[in-house]
C-alpha cells in the first residue's frame, strides 16, 4: 500500500467514526423513549435530541424506554440539577416488572449548594437489594454532562462513569449468589427523596430553589431487545452476536482495573460489605 493509499485510508477510517458518533448523538428521544410520568413536567430540546426533566411541589417526572432488554451497555448523558438540591433524586437505572424483580440503579442524592452529590449505585436479583455502595464524584455533575454507563451481560454488571468502572458485580451464580437475568426497561426520573436521601432525611428540600431540573442527552440503544422472561430469551441475549458479550467485555482489563481500584481508594465512602453493624458475616458476593 502506497502512502497516499493509506492516508486515503486513515481518513476513510477517520471519517466513518466521526459519522457513526454523529449518527448516535442524532438519536431522538422519541425513537427509543416516552414519557412515564409527570409529562407538564418535561421539555423536550434541540429539537428532540435532550430532554429536561424538573420537579416542584407538585410533581417530578420520569422517562422510560419502549422495550425492554436481555443484555446490552446502556448509557444516558446527564447534566444534574444545580445550586441547593438537598433531598433530591436524579435516577437513570434498568429494571424488570412484576414480583422479585431485578434493578440496576444510578441515583445521584442531591445535597446543600457547595457541598458533594452522591452516587449511589444499588443492584437487586430475584427481589433482593440493599447493595448499596456510595461515592463522591471527581468532579461537579452539575456543570456539564457526564455520560454514566451499565454493562451487563452473563459475566458480569459494571457500572461506569465517562469511562471510569466504578462498580463491578460479577455473576456468582455458580455459589449461589443472584444475577439479574429478566429483561429490564431503561428508566430516569428526577423525583422527591428528601426522606432520606440528604443526611439520612435529615436535610430537607428547599422548595424556594424550586423547579429543580436535570438534563439528558444519548438516546441510543446498544441492547439486546427482550419481552419474553422465558430463559430461550435470555439466552439469546447473550449470545456473542452482541458485541458487549464478547471476551473482552467478561472483566476488567488492567488500565480499567486501576482507575476501579483508585476509585474504591479514593471516591467510595460506603461499601455495603464493610458494613459490619448491617451485615456481620459479609454476604456471600463480597468474598470474591
Amino acid at each position: 500500500m502506497g502512502l497516499s493509499q493509506f492516508l486515503g485510508f486513515f481518513v476513510f477510517l477517520l471519517l466513518s467514526r466521526v459519522i457513526a458518533a454523529a449518527t448516535k448523538s442524532d438519536v431522538k428521544f422519541d425513537q427509543n423513549y416516552y414519557i412515564t410520568w409527570g409529562n407538564d413536567h418535561v421539555l423536550s430540546l434541540n429539537q428532540g435530541r435532550a430532554i429536561q426533566l424538573s420537579m416542584d411541589r407538585s410533581s417530578g417526572s420520569g422517562f422510560g424506554s419502549k422495550l425492554h432488554y436481555g443484555s446490552g451497555f446502556f448509557h444516558l448523558k446527564m447534566k444534574l440539577p444545580d445550586k441547593d438540591s438537598a433531598g433530591i433524586v436524579t435516577a437513570f437505572y434498568l429494571t424488570s416488572q412484576g414480583d422479585k424483580h431485578d434493578e440496576l440503579d444510578f441515583e445521584f442524592l442531591g445535597n446543600r449548594e457547595g457541598k458533594p452529590i452522591t452516587l449511589q449505585t444499588n443492584v437487586f436479583a430475584n427481589g433482593v437489594g440493599n447493595r448499596e455502595q456510595r461515592i463522591h464524584l471527581w468532579f461537579d455533575p452539575t456543570a456539564d454532562f457526564h455520560t454514566y454507563k451499565i454493562l451487563w451481560n452473563s459475566h458480569q454488571i459494571v457500572f461506569y462513569v465517562d469511562d471510569v468502572p466504578i462498580r463491578v458485580f460479577k455473576n456468582l451464580e455458580n455459589i449461589g449468589v443472584g444475577y439479574p437475568s429478566k429483561p429490564m426497561q431503561i428508566e430516569a426520573s428526577l423525583w422527591n427523596g428528601e426522606s432520606w436521601a440528604t443526611d439520612g432525611g435529615r436535610t430537607k428540600i428547599d422548595w424556594t430553589h424550586a423547579p429543580f431540573k436535570a438534563h439528558f442527552q444519548g438516546f441510543d440503544i446498544s441492547g439486546c431487545p427482550s419481552d419474553d422472561d422465558q430463559n430461550r430469551s435470555i439466552q439469546r441475549c447473550y449470545s456473542s452476536q452482541y458485541w458487549w458479550n464478547s471476551e473482552k467485555f467478561w472483566k476488567l482489563h488492567s488500565t480499567q482495573k486501576a482507575k476501579y481500584e483508585n476509585v474504591r481508594k479514593n471516591y467510595m465512602y460506603y461499601d455495603y460489605c464493610s458494613d459490619r453493624p448491617r451485615y456481620p458475616h459479609p454476604p456471600k458476593e463480597c468474598l470474591y
